[in-house]
């Protein structure tokens, strides 16, 4: 199954957080912090969205930033994804 998503929306998969800090130290599971970089795996196609034109401008394969409560989270055979409206990503990461 694959998800397309409709008008200003973009599909967005967790990126992995590290395991380890920059001096070597391992963090259990528990210390880590939930990751707000994402991976673009799809995005809508913008037009007129509430009235208003809508170009998107992110494209798949882009990493993002988002907020840590944007979107909605959906899980797609066993993989997690969360799909937020493009006004809810903060910024690209180059």
């Amino acid at each position: 199954m694959t998800l397309k998503p409709l008008a200003d929306r973009v599909v967005l998969k967790a990126v992995e957080a590290e395991e380890t800090t920059k001096s070597g130290i391992v963090l259990p599971g528990a210390a880590q912090e939930k990751p707000q970089v994402a991976e673009v795996v799809a995005v809508g196609p913008g037009g007129v969205v509430d009235g208003k034109e809508v170009t998107m401008l992110v494209k798949a394969g882009d990493k993002v930033i988002t907020g840590t409560y944007a979107g909605t989270k959906v899980k797609c055979d066993g993989v997690e994804y969360n799909i937020v409206r493009q006004n809810d990503i903060l910024a690209i990461v180059e």
